[in-house]
């Protein structure tokens, strides 16, 4: 297939020469869109009273339990498109050009992204839903091999509307999910078919039925979760109340759904015999969509991320709470598949966790993350401006810089003026409705229609009300960062230390945002071609 590759990746064409495919294992990789740290592997690692303890997820558990399950996985960015962006590149979002926001996102050819590295070094590389560019061919002139899978249908990503409408024409609900399921089957086995013979493969699931929006009941109809077990669980920041209850489990329901697909795949590995020489890592883009510290936040609610890793080579039957960023998944897979790492990656290799025996803290060099986001959507601010953040994660403090505090976080809250707002139903329908930065839901509904009232005011002031230049919490005392520490004299040295330490890095690895008072990001005429 003809393809634009930069000068690096021309260069590590020749580094697996001689390699027989044999050596070098599959990798499967199951990334779904706005799934957080939410399956049933972490309730035991939390204990009893979270969240977690009312999903289900004995796929993804099973691959922890032969694996590596990881307690302390982040994104980059919160937001699709400049995740995936550090996802592909191994570096931070920041480092992507215009791949560091979403919308009039462009990709840099010159920048190397692994899938298209694995397949310049002899996978065959594919992908069923959605990825982004840098990773998928998706311009192959007529008549070349392509390597998107979706002929058996694209419906798994609205899960719950397409079982909805099955049972409503008489299908049982298990017929409804098995015909879903059948469709992922079908896309994978597709791919398999396809295959080079001898050739090691990399392939990408990357459903969407995660993100809004899904159907309201569905948690309980289709997952037999029930709202209610979630009552006294809820997280600070988010209304223990029934409309939100049932807004998240029905968000724990596709997870759910996510984690029957998984099944599916591995049942696939097996019946190919595949399973045993493939290496499948499992993980979100962020955390929840159109919930406060949910996705669009450098909370961990928004950042932090599930992530099980399991295959050939790796030392399974552990927990570690080492630090990794979801970038570190890049030269992790290229050095599986014995390509060499471009020196432009600003991520580390997982492998020296993934050998180890140890559980708990294993390498003692990931002792942090760095986070960060600018632009999510275009309409969000007056001027189309972005909200710049950068934060630091730790064991002990998540510290956040604001760079614009006089801006909304979440988008301008336009239409609520005077009092007024846009109706329940449109609040529920329409991300833009208000305060765009925050996919429409139930949840969001909820918390804007209840602004003014004494009881609940303060749960929108602190989701979408203009925050400090800093923010720092103490992770021990405060797991859910809702008591900012930032202008505590008690905590001075601890802000100090960290606002260096991330201004460093941010400094090394050449972010734009610290250039002419972020220029790049602030000239939005660039993303939007005009």
């Amino acid at each position: 297939m003809k393809r634009q590759y930069s000068a690096i990746a021309c260069l590590l064409i020749a580094t697996a020469a001689g390699v027989h495919a044999a050596e070098r294992p599959n990798i499967l990789f199951l990334f779904a869109d706005d799934w957080g740290r939410h399956a049933s592997a972490y309730a035991k690692a939390e204990g009893p009273g979270s969240v977690n303890d009312a999903v289900s997820t004995p796929n993804f558990d099973r691959l922890a339990d032969s694996g590596v399950l990881f307690l302390n996985s982040y994104v980059n960015s919160p937001s699709c498109t400049p995740c995936r962006s550090s996802l592909l590149s191994g570096q931070y979002f920041w480092r992507t050009g215009n791949g560091a926001i979403l919308q009039g996102a462009t990709w840099d050819l010159n920048i190397p992204s692994w899938p298209l590295l694995l397949e310049a070094n002899g996978y065959d590389i594919g992908y069923t839903y959605k990825v982004w560019s840098p990773g998928t061919p998706r311009n192959a002139p007529i008549g070349e091999k392509r390597t998107q899978f979706e002929q058996a249908g694209r419906s798994f990503n609205s899960f719950s509307q397409t079982a909805n409408t099955r049972i409503e024409k008489g299908k049982s609900i298990e017929q409804a999910k098995a015909v879903l399921l059948d469709e992922v089957r079908g896309n994978f086995r597709n791919f398999l078919k396809t295959r080079g013979e001898g050739k090691p493969f990399a392939f990408w699931f990357g459903p969407t039925n995660t993100h809004r929006k899904w159907i309201k009941g569905s948690g309980k109809k289709l997952w037999n979760i029930d709202p209610d077990s979630l009552k006294g669980k809820m997280p600070p920041f988010l209304p223990d109340v029934p409309e939100v209850r049932e807004d998240f489990a029905d968000y724990l329901g596709e997870a759910q759904a996510f984690d029957s697909a998984i099944g599916v795949l591995m049942d696939e590995l097996k019946r190919t015999g595949e399973f045993e020489n493939t290496i499948i890592a499992v993980s979100g883009d962020h955390g929840a969509p159109g919930f406060p510290h949910g996705k669009c936040n450098l909370y961990d609610f928004g950042t932090q991320v599930s992530l099980a890793v399991s295959g050939p080579g790796i030392k399974g039957g552990r927990v570690v709470n080492d630090f990794v960023s979801l970038p570190d998944l890049a030269p992790t897979f290229l050095e599986a598949g014995q390509v060499a790492v471009p020196k432009v990656m600003t991520a580390k290799t997982l492998w020296p966790v993934l050998k180890s025996d140890r559980n708990g803290w294993v390498d003692a060099s990931r002792t942090e993350v760095y986070i960060g986001r600018e632009r999510h959507v275009r309409k969000a601010r007056a001027g189309n401006l972005p909200y710049p953040q950068r934060a630091i994660r730790t064991k002990d403090h998540l510290l956040v810089i604001n760079f614009k505090p006089d801006r909304y976080p979440l988008g301008d809250p336009f239409n609520l003026d005077g009092g007024q707002a846009p109706s329940i139903d449109k609040l529920e329908n329409s991300t833009g409705a208000t305060l765009p930065d925050e996919d429409a839901g139930p949840t969001k509904a909820w918390i804007v229609d209840h602004r003014t009232d004494p009881k609940w005011q303060a749960y929108f002031e602190r989701a979408y009300g203009k925050r400090p230049r800093l923010e720092l919490y103490d992770i021990k005392n405060d797991p859910f960062q809702m008591n900012n520490l930032a202008a505590n004299p008690e905590y001075k040295e601890v802000v100090a230390k960290l606002e260096k330490q991330l201004l460093t890095e941010m400094k090394t690895t050449g972010d734009p945002r610290l250039i002419n008072d972020g220029a790049f990001f602030e000239n939005v005429s660039k993303f939007d071609g005009k």
